[in-house]
Parts: structure tokens; C-alpha cells; sequence
């Protein structure tokens, strides 16, 4: 008797709730420290977290194995969450730039069923952040924190239409007069 409410404690413990949030590694690499007594190995993992609704965060973790350097990665793009803003077509609202770094990401809201136009880590930024009709260029630098980080900047800096008409005190439909 006993050893069967053993089991379903276990049981009841392993199972994890459900959450609509997915994480995806873009990097992960080995890094030393020299110290006095040799080299220190640990592992860099960057990681970027979304919920495909439009919010979406870049993390670094660092440890001695990957596993707990992508946890802590995990953790830290949590705690840097961004809102994005997103038309009805599931793309941006207006053209935007960012800066991470040496990186430079140029962004531009496309047609509906144009897709993921992206490469490496700003793809990876897009798609979890929800947006699916964009064009995406990096310049500058092919290091994939640095453009994960630009492209965060970027999908920041983004205003909705309502916002733009209520700072000029204009309703929404003479934003284009």
C-alpha cells in the first residue's frame, strides 16, 4: 500500500504543466577561462523564448554543461521579454531597423503568404515571436547573439497605428491623409 502512493507522488512530480511557451537554441559553444591552475571549460548557450503570440526574448546562459547553460538561458530570455505588435496578415506594421552589437537587422512587413523571408538567429526571432509575412536582412556582423539581439531591438521598436494616432491627436483613419 504503502509503496503504491510512493509511486504516484513520483508519478505526480515527473509530469510538468503545459506551457504555450517554446524555447530554441541558436548557439551553443564552449568557453574557456585560464586560471592558475589550467583552463576552465563551461558552455555559452544563447536561446531565444516566444509564444508564436507575439512576445518573444534572447537569453544567454553560461555553465559547466549544456544542459544547465540552456536552463539558465531559458531563464534569462524570460526575464527580457518583448510585446510585438501584429497586423491582422500576421506581419509587422511598418518598416524598422535595430542595432545589437555589430549587427544591423533591416525589417520590412510583407503580403500575406510571403513567409519568412530571414536568415539564422533573426529567423529564429521571427518565427517564435508569431510574425509570419516579413523580409529580414542582416548586415554587419554573422554573429548569431549579436543579430538575435538586433532583431529583438528592432521588433522593440515597433508602434501600433493607434499609438501613432493618439500622439498626434488624430483619429486612426487620417493617419494616411
Amino acid at each position: 500500500m504503502a509503496e503504491q502512493q510512493q509511486r504516484r507522488k513520483k508519478g505526480s512530480r515527473t509530469k510538468e504543466k503545459e506551457t504555450d511557451w517554446q524555447e530554441r537554441v541558436v548557439q551553443i559553444r564552449r568557453v574557456t577561462k585560464v586560471v592558475k591552475g589550467g583552463k576552465n571549460l563551461s558552455f555559452r548557450a544563447v536561446v531565444v523564448v516566444g509564444n508564436e503570440k507575439g512576445q518573444v526574448g534572447v537569453g544567454v546562459g553560461k555553465a559547466a554543461d549544456v544542459i544547465g547553460a540552456v536552463k539558465k538561458g531559458v531563464a534569462d530570455g524570460k526575464k527580457h521579454l518583448i510585446e510585438v505588435p501584429l497586423t491582422k496578415s500576421s506581419s509587422i506594421p511598418h518598416p524598422v531597423n535595430g542595432v545589437g552589437g555589430g549587427a544591423k537587422v533591416i525589417m520590412r512587413p510583407a503580403a500575406p503568404g510571403t513567409g519568412v523571408i530571414a536568415g539564422g538567429a533573426v529567423r529564429t526571432v521571427l518565427e517564435l515571436a508569431g510574425v509570419r509575412n516579413i523580409l529580414a536582412k542582416q548586415l554587419g556582423s554573422n554573429n548569431p547573439l549579436n543579430n538575435a539581439r538586433a532583431a529583438v531591438n528592432a521588433l522593440g521598436a515597433l508602434r501600433k497605428f493607434s499609438e501613432v494616432a493618439e500622439e498626434r491627436g488624430i483619429p486612426v483613419e487620417n493617419l494616411y491623409a
